[in-house]
């Protein structure tokens, strides 16, 4: 009889024993859980909060939107209102022109973005491509580089005959000079004023000037030039184009270089000669 006893007061004892077991691992699951999400977030708060080691800090534009996003091969200010960067920039690098054939991937919404990058379908039966700013051709050197420039936050909307003419010879210039120069530095958008056409149920903006802007400093010997492409079919060259830097300032309102030396700036941002920048 008192081993009849002495049984059910075991098998209580060992399943008491066995949910506590079970309690604890579940707690020390959750609790590294937990520290993964945290470290997690960290992570990525940081990665899009400090420019990566492919971004001049030095020669970033200001924001005129505080929503600056800092990928691995470039950096970019998103504008809500017009639901495209107003501008990104990167420094690209004579060894980075390589020619690898990645598959082309699809274009996704850009997660760093706070307040969201506007979505691939908008640009679908638009009537307009999906014109990126950094080129996908310039950023071949590894697969995570030429994937990134497939975000949203890359893109504007770009008329064919624009994109695969005037803009994609100014396109190839740069990689020229950047093979040339061991590197330059490089800053695009589109030109983001009032009234501009939409296209989409997030009204992405359709600009009606592109910008390019180009920094070298190799050699000791800082110069810059600067092109400002109306958006529509051209077969002029591209020394028509050349504008200064002072009259994109006035026309977006964004200090593209606020850390040079005052007097410095100045001067080279109201250049507008392409013979000097073409001569070394």
């Amino acid at each position: 009889m008192k081993r009849n006893k002495i049984y059910p007061l075991l098998a209580l004892l060992i399943g008491a024993a066995v949910i506590l077991f079970e309690q604890y691992l579940d707690n020390q699951v959750v609790n590294t859980d937990d520290s993964n999400v945290e470290v997690h977030e960290t992570k990525k708060q940081s990665d899009n909060s400090q420019p990566k080691k492919l971004t001049n800090k030095f020669y970033l534009p200001s924001s005129t939107t505080g929503q600056v996003i800092h990928h691995e091969g470039y950096s970019l200010s998103y504008h809500e209102a017009f639901e495209q960067a107003e501008w990104v920039a990167y420094e690209l690098k004579k060894n980075q022109l390589v020619y690898t054939d990645f598959k082309r991937p699809y274009f996704e919404q850009d997660e760093a973005v706070p307040t969201e990058s506007a979505h691939w379908r908008n640009y679908k039966n638009s009537g307009y491509d999906r014109g990126h700013l950094c080129p996908a051709a310039d950023r071949k050197y590894t697969k995570a580089a030429f994937t990134e420039t497939f975000l949203t936050s890359n893109i504007s909307p770009q008329q064919h005959e624009f994109n695969a003419g005037v803009w994609n010879r100014l396109e190839q210039k740069v990689r020229y000079w950047a093979k040339k120069y061991d590197g330059v530095y490089v800053v695009t958008g589109g030109i983001l004023e009032n009234n501009l056409k939409t296209i989409g149920s997030e009204a992405v903006a359709v600009p009606k000037y592109f910008y390019k802007i180009l920094l070298d400093n190799s050699g000791g010997n800082t110069k810059i030039i600067a092109f400002l492409l109306p958006h529509k079919v051209s077969n002029k060259p591209l020394y028509e184009y050349v504008v200064s830097v002072d009259e994109l300032e006035k026309r977006t309102g964004i200090d593209f270089f606020p850390e040079l030396d005052d007097a410095k700036e100045n001067k080279l941002e109201a250049m507008t000669t392409y013979k000097q920048w073409s001569f070394r």
